[in-house]
């Protein structure tokens, strides 16, 4: 009887007695067994060759859904980002930040609200609906328009033009750009992160600076820089889709915004504990 054939013939072990071979991995390198070059008849019949045997209707059916459900399926998502209550000096608020979208990787609606109510009725808000399309990895730019919306009125729209991504060292990155029918020009930044301590505990630090080209008065907002705002919010995930959390988010106006501010008797300067709740569905 022959012996059987060494599977490991031609290959060099001399590495392996101190750890893993220093052998490079690419298929074209000199170490690994050679491959020979794809033979000219495997690419000399048709293109499809199946449709010869099951018809070019049936096989261009299955080609659709073998790509719809290999990446260009469609998805949908709502997120409530922060939905909390905070008291600041007897002052008590309530604020909302969701968003959602549909389509696929490459393609999508996306649509965001955010704002804030104070026990009196007062509310202060907008909505988004914006078309957004993937250019990199991780990264989106996104089109559209914004509505404002004030209890006292004022109500703006504005032109949107945004990118939103996941930055390096996983900081999720919302910023965008707004032009009003005013010909008011304002820009928002939002930085995330969530550092998890444990399985279910999340630590999320939160930073968001708002600037403006020109003073608007009837927002009470100068030009520059003015607002910043950071905050840290610990969760704890009940289940991935609902997680409740306490925090702390301090405040500050800049500039002339801040001036505004005091001349309406407020301070620049806010600090807020606040409770809450992060879900989606």
């Amino acid at each position: 009887m022959p012996a059987a054939e060494d599977p490991h013939a031609g290959h060099d072990m001399t590495g392996m007695s101190g750890g893993a071979p220093d052998v490079p991995t690419s298929a074209n390198n000199p170490g690994r067994p050679p491959q020979e070059p794809t033979p000219a008849g495997a690419l000399a019949g048709p293109t499809h060759a199946a449709d010869l045997v099951w018809g070019a209707a049936a096989m261009d059916a299955s080609r659709a859904l073998l790509i719809e459900e290999n990446g260009a399926m469609k998805t949908s998502a709502v997120v409530v980002e922060r939905l909390e209550y905070g008291s600041s000096d007897g002052e008590e608020s309530l604020v909302w930040d969701l968003n959602g979208w549909s389509g696929g990787d490459i393609n999508r609606f996306w649509w965001k609200s955010e704002g804030e109510t104070d026990l009196e009725g007062e509310v202060e808000g907008e909505v988004q609906a914006l078309y957004s399309r993937a250019v990199r990895p991780f990264w989106d730019v996104q089109a559209g328009i914004r509505q404002d919306f004030r209890s006292e009125g004022d109500d703006t729209t504005h032109l949107v033009l945004g990118l939103q991504g996941l930055a390096p060292h996983w900081w999720e990155v919302d910023a965008a750009a707004f032009l009003s029918t005013e010909g008011d020009l304002t820009a928002r930044v939002e930085a995330e992160y969530d550092q998890r301590i444990t399985q279910r505990l999340i630590l999320q630090p939160r930073v968001e600076i708002e600037a403006s080209a020109s003073d608007i008065p009837e927002l009470g907002m100068g030009s520059g820089l003015s607002h910043v705002s950071a905050g840290l919010r610990l969760r704890y995930e009940v289940r991935k889709e609902f997680a409740p959390y306490i925090g702390v988010e301090w405040g500050r106006d800049l500039g002339g915004t801040a001036d505004f501010t005091r001349a309406d008797g407020r301070d620049p300067d806010d600090v807020r504990a606040v409770i809450g709740l992060r879900a989606w569905f």
